[in-house]
């Protein structure tokens, strides 16, 4: 018997809710089978993805949901639950679901692991940020693959120093980071428009240029500085620091960020939570 298929209402054609095959002869090389919560999980990211309902709005109920995609509201419950999980969208009693946003207090620094060595970490706020450099040029290999374009396309090229308090209260520079973006959608990007954006980097993103970072991936190691970053952070030659290169994403794993830090970590300490 062939697989069930239903059109989801609402959305572009071709984007379907299948059931499962009864067809047992398959050879061990078909893809298991997608449960149908996370068959709806991903119809509901194409909608996000393409912006029928931007940060900070309300998404349709799970009643509405499930009238949308013909599946029950459990179905539409748990796909939602998933998304929650992966703060994509926020829950709020008595009000509904709305889509997740980096402006939000709670999630406003969550991409940001450096934090102190003593005190309290939800005092510490924003740091200080010194913009060095943001101008476009070419992406040279390295760069297009990590960010899914082809050799000399244009990308936006930011530099930029992190200070945070010490004890006394000076600003002491603790993070150097070079950040590349894709030219097309961040054209318009100025080292003016980033530094007078009074909230974190990815709420400048979603908010003035339309791309929200879901997720990201992060490789970390131990180096020396050279002597120009010496310089920029004001620590000795030889001093050692944490080298934390991150990929991050929007909807549906399109990669619109590459970053490259330094930290110092006399003061503080990176960490990660773990589930």
């Amino acid at each position: 018997m062939p697989s069930s298929l239903s059109t989801a209402p609402g959305l572009p054609s071709g984007s379907t809710v299948s059931g499962p095959s009864s067809d047992t002869t398959a050879s061990p090389a078909t893809p298991a089978f997608s449960p149908l919560y996370q068959q709806i999980k991903g119809l509901i990211l194409q909608s996000l993805q393409a912006g029928e309902w931007k940060p900070g709005e309300l998404i349709p109920s799970e009643i509405e949901l499930a009238a949308r995609f013909r599946v029950s509201q459990g179905t539409v419950r748990k796909a939602v639950d998933e998304l929650a999980g992966d703060n994509l969208v926020v829950r709020r009693q008595g009000k509904g679901t709305f889509v997740a946003t980096h402006t939000e207090q709670h999630v406003r620094y969550r991409f940001l692991k450096l934090v102190p060595d003593t005190g309290d970490v939800d005092r510490e706020g924003p740091a200080q940020r010194q913009f060095l450099e943001c101008r476009r040029s070419r992406a040279n290999a390295e760069i297009a693959r990590a960010l899914a374009l082809r050799t000399g396309d244009a990308v936006m090229q930011v530099r930029r120093v992190l200070s945070f308090p010490a004890d006394g209260g000076a600003l002491v520079p603790t993070i150097l980071e070079d950040l590349w973006l894709p030219g097309a959608p961040f054209k318009g990007l100025t080292a003016e428009r980033m530094a007078d954006f009074r909230g974190p980097t990815y709420a400048l993103f979603e908010t003035e240029f339309g791309v929200r970072m879901v997720r990201a991936e992060e490789k970390i190691r131990a180096v020396l500085p050279d002597d120009d970053q010496c310089k920029l952070l004001h620590i000795a030659p030889g001093t050692p620091l944490l080298s934390v290169e991150r990929v991050a994403y929007t909807y549906n794993d399109a990669p619109m960020e590459l970053r490259r830090g330094l930290y110092r970590t006399d003061t503080h300490h990176y960490r990660n939570e773990l589930n």
